[in-house]
């Protein structure tokens, strides 16, 4: 496998994304399909461990999975005025099923809140059915004008999330549960990839929310990407769906509702935030093969003298790690070991003859590229060298990441070196703007306010647009 497939981030950021969504198997696009992309197996393994982390700390948190159906009745869409607004340039419609035109057109999911704000009037009638905590795992169409794998695609993957609350500090308490317990804390652990947690701008916000909360990774060519989001709805779609109980006091009261979601694009932000111009990268916990056994041999002899050290090494590993034997005799252990490389796989174990006779092993760590990565180690306590090597590599791509962040980031306190500092990462700026302030901002510079960062300094300063005073800080950037 040549390496010049893949072209360099520095000649092309984005051709080199393309190359490694490509060379590493993991999707293509579904040119039969508007927009949409085919999942290959290497890309769906990523996304199945992501699901299965993502939902064992969803139920951790009291919610249960539940299934909605995937065509939503127009008329639903159009209840909540800034949902309609927000969604209608991306909606998709079914007008015609069974050889004939329906007398109201369906709408490709492209969200659920509407089909669940209508099934929950119905379940919802007294406190004593509150709090309503439930999760779906769906896919969602939203018509998408420039798409790009996982990042933007016409149709994709995701979780959403649904409740319904008594009170609003009980839905904002939710809300941010599953910013900080949920979401931020699978990126950072799991993916290895620091997020900056914030309130997003009533500009930015989702449409028909109260407030939405986000938190932000910054990918390798400075720009942002919103790598999941949670909604405090407030009352909008329970007065829109008559989401209604009634109270201790025998009142009836509009319930408060919040949705949340991370999707497939997370795969996007795992590809960008630790792979090199040698291909993907993957932390141990979220790799589908974390160590790849090699053995080499030229000849049956040799063969016969490898392949009982291989087999007895790799029979400890079995319940303890993802692993494979790579023993194809028609490919050459240079073309295997790109391969691997190209796919990200955290550890590479080398056996041949004088291995065999010394009792070691070659070990190559993906995430440190040639020689400095590779060293020669005993087969005794291998096992336990390698284990402990995931936990040092998957806590070193988070530092490495988190150390980038810090140099691509810079406070700004004029509009000039906000300018300047976009073009190279995050800007940190104070904020006093309307969104019209902020609408001539992104026309001007093509950058947005990521997020209102919930850590603040307390310390007031000079609105970097409108030279108000302020103490709120907000991030800029370019994003995906």
């Amino acid at each position: 496998m040549p390496k010049e497939v893949i072209t360099t981030r520095a000649k092309d950021y984005n051709q080199w994304y393309l190359d490694i969504v490509r060379e590493a198997d993991m999707a293509e696009m579904a040119e039969v399909v508007r927009g949409c992309i085919v999942f290959k197996a290497n890309g769906y393994a990523i996304w199945e461990l992501m699901q299965r982390q993502l939902d064992d700390r969803i139920k951790a948190t009291g919610h249960q999975n539940i299934y909605f159906p995937l065509l939503i009745p127009k008329s639903f869409i159009m209840k909540e005025a800034e949902h309609v607004e927000g969604f209608a340039p991306e909606v998709a419609e079914v007008t015609r099923a069974g050889g004939e035109d329906l007398a109201e057109p369906y709408v490709i999911r492209p969200t659920s809140e509407t089909i669940i704000g209508h099934f929950y009037s119905k379940w919802i009638r007294s406190y004593r059915d509150l709090p309503l905590l439930y999760n779906q795992w769906a896919n969602v169409m939203r018509w998408e004008m420039r798409t790009r794998p996982f990042l933007r695609t016409s149709e994709f993957i995701w979780q959403e999330g649904h409740t319904a609350h008594a009170t609003e500090a009980e839905a904002e308490a939710e809300t941010l549960k599953i910013l900080h317990e949920v979401y931020a804390d699978f990126v950072e652990k799991v993916m290895a990839v620091p997020v900056i947690r914030g309130l997003k701008t009533e500009k930015e916000k989702f449409p028909g929310a109260l407030r939405s909360y986000c938190i932000e990774a910054m990918m390798q060519d400075g720009r942002a990407l919103q790598a999941g989001t949670s909604h405090n709805l407030g009352q909008n779609f329970a007065k829109a769906f008559d989401i209604t109980f009634t109270d201790q006091n025998n009142t009836v009261q509009h319930c408060w509702t919040t949705s949340w979601g991370v999707s497939t694009r997370l795969i996007g932000a795992l590809i960008m935030t630790h792979s090199d111009d040698e291909g993907l990268v993957l932390p141990p916990m979220l790799a589908p093969i974390q160590a790849v056994l090699v053995p080499i041999y030229k000849n049956d002899e040799e063969r016969s003298k490898v392949m009982p050290v291989v087999e007895r090494i790799s029979a400890d590993w079995k319940g303890k790690l993802r692993f494979k034997i790579d023993d194809r005799d028609n490919l050459s252990p240079g073309y295997k070991f790109n391969e691997w490389e190209m796919k990200g796989v955290p550890l590479r174990i080398e056996v041949g003859p004088k291995d065999v006779d010394k009792g070691s092993v070659a070990l190559a760590r993906r995430d440190i590229p040639g020689r400095e990565g590779k060293s020669f180690v005993s087969q005794e306590g291998l096992t336990e060298r390698m284990l402990g090597l995931f936990d040092e590599i998957q806590s070193g791509l988070y530092e490495r990441a988190l150390k980038f962040r810090a140099e691509h980031t810079a406070d700004v306190s004029t509009y000039d070196e906000l300018k300047q500092q976009i073009e190279r990462g995050f800007a940190r700026a104070y904020w006093a703007g309307s969104t019209e302030d902020e609408k001539r901002l992104q026309e001007e510079t093509r950058a947005t306010i990521r997020c209102i960062p919930l850590e603040q300094s307390g310390v007031v300063g000079t609105c970097v647009y409108t030279g108000k005073e302020t103490g709120r800080q907000a991030i800029f950037a370019r994003a995906y």
